[in-house]
């Protein structure tokens, strides 16, 4: 398919396409279409990056009718609060000459607001499973009108803990419903996911998650400790020409905001920190000063590793080695977007080498190893994690005790633990708890027997 007059789109869809500067569909638009507008229940695994918003957009909006009903008729669900700002702006503009409501709903802002906007009414709502399941059960959404459920970057979704939250928004959902879920990886968890709720769904599988991408060039330096890292990290980003946005993913809060600290100090103004201790404010302050090129450098936990469309990212530098091979190609997905050239750049301890030989395995490719400058002071300093444990002969702790043989259980009787009397679990087992709450009868019925 060379271009999107193929999908025989209506006109209005073709207009916002063309203000878009879209010229031909990526592969998975190109075969998610069809499947999407047959109404199956379909799974689309597509690297990050590749368009999934508009492949399962377009097919919607083109089937999508004019109604003034209050309720929505398709939900969106995503992970993160940004990820439901973002995807209800590329709707909006993918149905800029339609007559279509959308709205956005998430965590970290007034839940009566959201109420308000939901009793408006609306087309698409795009939710976090959170917020959504706590707008459903105040009865401010109701879901029985849903015919499409669409959940996106639904891997995240599990991996944030969220399975509980969406089985029971599944529970809330018409049975008769088109599913259509999108991910970069297929796991275990997302397997059972689909075996549970998904009936006979076709799959649409483009590239594989360890699949490296041809614009994205990649290297690695081989560094001792954090504080070394922080050093050859201030080194790479003093080339402002060629270090112009720069991405760097930290494995945690904690080493977001030490990381920010020192780079804010000698790049005055040039950076912004994101994780999820930060205000929704900040977070989306900090998005849009990095997106306008206000700050150069964006320090970020993985939290931003996923689904965000940020504008010409010149290098995603790896500063700590995920843990999850797949977790390293969501993140330098950020660069090398919409055939621009990208570049990453992964630091690793010698505690993190085998992160790397797995991500390595994983995308079979060895990357390219680069030396440390000559340049880049080797820090003593060592951060509390990075220090050996200290052996002490006089407070030895359990797990030492044990090795020497010095360590013993407890004795039984000394495991014994306070049951609150005997008389007291007498009285609870001889009165025990109506089977339910309205049997007001079953203590005197069970006295009698």
């Amino acid at each position: 398919m060379s271009s999107f007059e193929d999908f025989d789109l209506k006109k209005q869809l073709n207009y916002a396409i063309e203000d878009l500067g879209f010229n031909k569909p990526t592969p998975i638009q190109e075969q998610s279409f069809n499947v999407v507008m047959s109404g199956k229940d379909i799974i689309g695994i597509a690297q990050t990056g590749t368009g999934k918003t508009m492949a399962y957009m377009l097919p919607i909006l083109q089937e999508l009718k004019f109604s003034k009903q209050i309720h929505p008729r398709v939900l969106v669900l995503v992970p993160t609060r940004e990820l439901v700002l973002q995807v209800v702006e590329n709707i909006e503009s993918f149905a800029k000459y339609i007559n279509v409501r959308v709205l956005g709903v998430y965590g970290g802002t007034n839940i009566n607001t959201q109420k308000q906007a939901c009793a408006q009414g609306t087309d698409i709502l795009v939710a976090t499973p959170g917020r959504l399941y706590d707008l459903a059960l105040s009865k401010a959404v109701k879901l029985k009108e849903i015919k499409k459920l669409v959940i996106d970057e639904v891997d995240v979704m599990l991996d944030l803990g969220f399975r509980f939250q969406l089985i029971n928004i599944f529970e809330l959902l018409p049975t008769r419903r088109q599913n259509i879920m999108f991910s970069a990886t297929m796991t275990t968890d997302v397997d059972n996911l689909i075996n549970d709720f998904f009936t006979g769904p076709e799959k649409v599988s483009i590239a594989v998650s360890g699949t490296p991408l041809d614009n994205i060039s990649q290297e690695c330096y081989a560094v001792p400790n954090f504080y070394t890292k922080v050093n050859l990290l201030i080194r790479l980003l003093k080339d402002k020409d060629k270090f112009k946005k720069a991405l760097v993913f930290v494995s945690n809060k904690r080493s977001a905001d030490a990381l920010f600290e020192v780079v804010d100090e000698i790049f005055k103004g040039e950076a912004c920190v994101i994780h999820s201790n930060k205000t929704q404010n900040y977070r989306m302050r900090s998005i849009r000063q990095f997106d306008e090129g206000k700050n150069r450098i964006l320090v970020t936990t993985d939290v931003m590793a996923r689904g965000l469309d940020l504008d010409k990212i010149t290098h995603v530098i790896n500063f700590d080695t995920p843990n999850y091979p797949e977790n390293y190609m969501h993140r330098i997905g950020r660069t090398g977007r919409a055939e621009h050239q990208g570049n990453s750049i992964l630091f690793y301890t010698e505690k993190e080498e085998p992160y790397k030989d797995a991500i390595e395995k994983l995308m079979d490719y060895k990357i390219p190893f680069n030396e440390l400058p000559n340049t880049v002071e080797i820090s003593e300093e060592l951060r509390p994690e990075e220090r050996p444990r200290v052996f002490e002969p006089d407070n030895p702790d359990s797990e030492t005790l044990k090795s020497e043989g010095s360590f013993h259980e407890k004795k039984e009787k000394n495991k014994k633990t306070n049951q609150g009397g005997s008389y007291k679990r007498i009285i609870a087992k001889k009165y025990k708890k109506p089977k339910t709450k309205g049997d007001k009868n079953y203590n005197k019925r069970n006295k009698k027997k």
